[in-house]
Formats: structure tokens, sequence, C-alpha cells
């Protein structure tokens, strides 16, 4: 519920909650997500294992994601400068449904190579 005790509804254009979703589920924030499932990780460290994320891209998922309130990021004052990042509680919650999901379709996969095969075969065939 919203501060005026009305539902939040997803599929309304102005629901805040579309924007968490697609923060969520968009490409990098999964990954960043489910990377961060293992522990805490400092931003190379999750640069290097979200396979093919750039710099910026890291970068502005990760700034999503904590004013989602699902990342929490924690600078320590040393020299050189260290950032650490770990999912909070909400995120934890979040992430563990999408590993549910990300589990789902990866042992899954042959079915759907399979059914990629025959779309794209009836589609070559016309």
């Amino acid at each position: 519920m919203d501060s005026t005790g009305l539902a939040f509804d997803v599929f309304s254009k102005a629901c805040p909650s579309r924007g968490t979703l697609e923060h969520v589920t968009g490409r990098w924030g999964a990954l960043t997500l489910g990377a961060l499932s293992e522990g805490s990780l400092r931003f190379n460290e999750l640069r290097r294992r979200v396979d093919g994320v750039s710099e910026k891209m890291l970068s502005q998922t990760l700034h999503a994601l904590e004013r989602d309130g699902l990342v929490h990021r924690e600078a320590q004052p040393t020299n050189p400068p260290r950032v650490d990042y770990e999912l909070t509680p909400l995120g934890r919650d979040v992430t563990g449904r999408l590993l549910a999901l990300i589990h789902l379709l990866e042992g899954r996969m042959d079915e759907v190579l399979v059914a990629r095969e025959r779309y794209d075969a009836a589609r070559g065939a016309r």
C-alpha cells in the first residue's frame, strides 16, 4: 500500500513499483543481485563476477538498487578508499525469489533451446 492506503499496481504506468521491477528484472540488475547473493563484494569484484557489464552500467545499476533499498553501499575511510556492496534484508528477500527464477531457467534451458530451434525452423520454412 502507498501512503494514501491504495494498493500498488505494477500494471499502472504511474505506479512506482514498475521502476523497481525494471531495476530488479533488467539484465544487469538481476545479475548484480544474483552476484551479491554470494556475499559482500567490492565494485571490481562485482564487475568481474557480472561478466560483460561495463563500469558505467554497473555503477548506474548499483545506484538504482541502492536507491530502491535493495543494496547497501559501505565506504571505508581507507587509503585507497574501499567500497563494499551487500544486499539489504529487502534485497535478500527479492533476490531469493529472483534466484528461484534463475535456477528454474537454467534447469530448463534444454527445453528453451529446443523451442527456439522449432520456432526458427518454422519461421525459416515460410
